[in-house]
């Protein structure tokens, strides 16, 4: 599909800017195993891209614990995700290139995340592309998280653009349906294990990495 009058490019964050989704994973699948829930990496990649109290909460519904609090549970995932990055979280290949590729053009940059601002702010700092962004929107606080479209619809209207002249990059299914629910022009990166999935092909380009926007965005 064609990529048409883009304006802004909107970045989701956890497995586009961040090689975090394996790290999300692995300490979801600690805390849940210790509250006996009988996840496996492979299962947790369910949730992926789904807000951390609604993860939690669709484990809980799967398999029950007593003393449920998600809240506490939720914060716990958080700040061992966040301690983790700051110490070796790692940019996704083409990262910088992209972005510097999008102000050379001239287009708005914006971040459009289901993760809650304690982790923005620890990859904003790890990668130090604090001074980037020009909006930066969390479904922390919404009503709804991805797949709902609302944080897209949040950005857009931040950086000033129609949702249609919008180019989104998403890693996740959950948030390719919240990107194409917000009317937006969508480029899915999707995990290597995850690349041949017939799914992927609602959206309008799919690539490997960041280091194909270039070529995206005049295609």
């Amino acid at each position: 599909m064609t990529i048409l009058n883009v304006q802004a490019v909107i970045f989701d964050m956890d497995g586009v800017l961040i090689d975090s989704e394996p790290l999300w994973q692995r300490v979801e699948y600690e805390v849940l195993s210790a509250l006996g829930v009988p996840v496996t990496i492979e299962t947790i990649q369910q949730t992926t891209g789904l807000r951390i109290d609604q993860c939690v909460d669709y484990w809980y519904h799967k398999a029950p614990w007593t003393n449920y609090d998600n809240a506490k549970v939720s914060q716990a995932i958080v700040d061992k995700v966040a301690a983790e990055i700051l110490v070796s979280g790692e940019a996704m290949l083409g990262v910088h290139e992209a972005i510097t590729h999008c102000q050379t053009l001239g287009l708005k940059i914006g971040l459009a995340t289901s993760s809650p601002n304690t982790i923005i702010q620890a990859v904003l700092t790890r990668l130090e592309l604090s001074e980037t962004f020009m909006a930066i929107e969390s479904a922390e606080h919404l009503t709804y998280g991805k797949p709902h479209p609302e944080v897209y619809l949040n950005c857009a209207k931040a950086l000033g653009v129609d949702p249609r002249f919008c180019l989104a990059i998403e890693d996740s299914f959950n948030g390719l349906i919240a990107a194409r629910a917000a009317n937006m022009q969508t480029v899915a990166i999707p995990a290597a294990e995850q690349r041949d999935e017939a799914k992927w092909v609602i959206a309008h380009h799919q690539t490997d990495t960041l280091l194909a926007l270039p070529e995206v965005l005049t295609a």
